[in-house]
């Protein structure tokens, strides 16, 4: 009877989301259900937001139904943005009606921002204050973020410049706020020694877009800790760490209690969940990030202490960091509580070698080397994440040329968050920014920070007169530089001297001799490159050497390349091709090509049609060859 009565009075609704007076057909029969049915029907989720509130004003009854604070206004805002929901607790009063206006005009904000993004980045002239309209947004954070989330995950291989820059402005803002935070969290006093937290912050900081969080990661960590429970239930079912409460940090003072919980550890770890340290991928960031840690059960020495640091602590046994040369350990105290202690009453636990327990002369034989007491010694909280983020900058000054260095940048950022007056890296950075700026694709607003850190730089310490000279001296000509361009360049296919000039951006191609594929975002008529670079590429060797077309190539490794026509062929099957930078220049891939966007359309206007001529040839080539 209730589903019948639900059934008819959903046919009515619809009548009544067109009808203006109270007066309408059905009305009556509507407004006579109990307010249960009511409250279903309307939030059953067959009407928009529009259709509530015009249904609101049809009568008293239905008005107080969709008060703003509701259930029929919260159904509608967890429809249409369900992952917002989790910020707010059931016990808050919220104005759903209210809450939905916002969100839907920060929306309308943000798409605004991003669809701006293509045509002033794109341009020679890149305004300096970037992102500073973002920052001046009204409304919560979280809104703003939750639209570009919602950009980036748009279907389909459409939009792909709105979903480039969503990425772009999503990736600050979150760093911003990290950035903001592990601030805070170092402000600590000396002996907060939550290492985890700031592990966790390294973590998100230079993982912005994913997932992470650190309730998330101490909710795997617990669960690792009710393994160790249960095998240590089977070693000493009395063991007082099986009463430990989460959240508890009591220690266990005798040693034999203490060490039944490591051998439980090192059980579950190592023999149960198959930890292992990474000695096959050594140098991979991953093997810093806790989160990446605890899915792929493998680090190195520094995050793998952290982990076993972890799990002792909360079950007990209070184990210490120890910035050990080359091989980050933990020491563990065998001497009496307030004796007087020295580095040989301590055991030192190797948790990347399954948690191997070292004497003095064991730790000194693991890495070669002799070394003072000091180094034994016991680190704070912000030493042990100085550690780890000077490893995440080792790495960063791997990366190859061709990359847009994020690592070596994050891990910077992160350094000077926690040592800000550091010359040399601050000398580092000045010259990364420079770097970065003078390439035309880089946003110009960089080059103008370099000025700023250089100024910093010669107060802290005026012996770095001559460096900070030299990058100013070239920092100023690159800003001439940019001043003296004008306009953009636009280059048409049909005048004579591109008549060389076989292939068309969009394409996508496969380097003859490497193998890779590529789609092309630009050309020369002939290679644009200085006399350095075409003598060590050795481009004098190819049969037309430097008078033949150059293509600015997107490649599927990530690099970006300058390839030479005759190198170059049609991919007959094309694939869309996995490169961070692809949405900067095209909106779309059809499954042959890619269509570019307005900003590149506009330095190649003739080369869209190109592209279908090409492609329509191709295929008509291979019809044939099939019949």
């Amino acid at each position: 009877m209730a589903a019948a009565a639900v059934d008819s009075a959903m046919e009515v609704v619809p009548a009544l989301a067109e009808e203006a007076a109270p007066e309408a057909v059905g009305l009556s029969c509507l407004v006579n259900l109990p307010g249960e049915v009511l409250e279903y029907i309307l939030c059953s989720g067959s009407l928009t937001a529009a259709d509530i509130g015009r249904v609101s004003s049809t009568c008293r009854r239905l008005r107080e139904l969709c008060q703003s604070s509701g259930k029929v206004w919260k159904e509608q805002f967890r429809v249409r943005w369900p992952s917002l929901m989790k910020h707010y607790s059931p016990t808050d009063y919220v104005n759903w009606l209210e809450e939905y206006k916002v969100r839907q005009k920060a929306g309308l904000e943000a798409r605004k921002i991003v669809a701006s993004f293509s045509k002033r980045f794109f341009s020679e002239h890149v305004p300096c204050n970037g992102f500073s309209d973002i920052e001046n947004l009204e409304g919560p954070e979280i809104f703003f973020e939750d639209e570009l989330v919602c950009i980036l995950n748009m279907e389909g291989r459409k939009a792909l410049t709105w979903k480039y820059y969503a990425k772009k402005i999503l990736y600050y803002l979150r760093q911003q706020k990290i950035l903001n935070n592990l601030k805070a969290f170092l402000q600590q006093p000396d002996d907060y020694e939550s290492y985890l937290e700031g592990a966790v912050y390294i973590d998100q900081y230079c993982n912005p877009l994913s997932d992470i969080s650190l309730k998330d990661i101490q909710a795997q960590i617990d669960s690792i800790v009710e393994l160790v429970c249960k095998t240590l239930r089977g070693i000493n079912s009395r063991h007082p760490s099986l009463a430990f409460k989460a959240g508890e940090s009591s220690m266990i003072m005798e040693i034999e209690l203490q060490s039944q919980v490591l051998d439980a550890m090192n059980y579950v770890l190592y023999d149960q969940l198959k930890f292992k340290g990474n000695r096959m991928d050594y140098y991979n960031a991953l093997n810093l990030y806790m989160h990446q840690v605890l899915i792929r059960r493998t680090g190195i020495p520094i995050s793998m202490s952290l982990l076993y640091l972890t799990i002792a602590r909360q079950l007990g046994v209070p184990l210490e960091p120890v910035n050990f040369p080359s091989h980050f350990l933990l020491r563990w105290c065998q001497g009496a509580e307030g004796a007087s202690l020295d580095i040989f009453d301590y055991i030192y636990i190797d948790a990347f070698g399954k948690g191997k327990q070292l004497t003095v002369k064991e730790c000194e034989y693991l890495i070669g080397q002799h070394v003072t007491a000091a180094l034994y010694g016991v680190v704070n909280v912000k030493k042990v994440l100085q550690r780890m983020v000077g490893n995440l900058l080792s790495l960063g000054k791997r990366e190859g040329i061709d990359q847009s260095y994020q690592l070596l940048r994050d891990s910077l950022d992160l350094y000077l968050a926690m040592y800000p007056d550091q010359v040399q890296l601050l000398l580092l950075q000045a010259r990364l920014y420079f770097h970065l700026g003078i390439w035309p694709e880089k946003s110009f607003c960089l080059v103008l920070k370099v000025l700023d850190i250089l100024q910093h730089i010669q107060t802290l310490d005026p012996g770095q007169h001559g460096a900070v000279g030299y990058l100013v001296q070239h920092t100023l000509e690159h800003i001439e530089r940019k001043k003296e361009e004008v306009g953009v360049e636009v280059k048409l296919r049909s005048h004579e001297k591109h008549r060389d000039v076989c292939y068309s951006i969009g394409l996508i191609m496969k380097h003859k001799r490497y193998g890779y594929n590529c789609v092309i975002y630009g050309w020369d008529p002939t290679c644009m490159m200085g006399h350095e670079w075409i003598r060590n590429m050795n481009v004098h060797s190819l049969p037309h050497g430097h008078h033949q077309p150059f293509y600015n190539v997107l490649v599927e490794d990530g690099s970006c390349r300058y390839a030479a026509q005759e190198n170059l062929e049609y991919n007959v099957e094309p694939q869309e091709i996995s490169h961070p930078d692809v949405g900067r220049y095209f909106s779309e891939f059809t499954g042959t090509h890619y269509i570019p966007n307005a900003e590149l359309e506009i330095r190649y206007p003739e080369d869209l049609e190109s592209v279908y001529e090409t492609v329509q040839n191709i295929y008509s080539a291979k019809k044939e060859d099939v019949e």
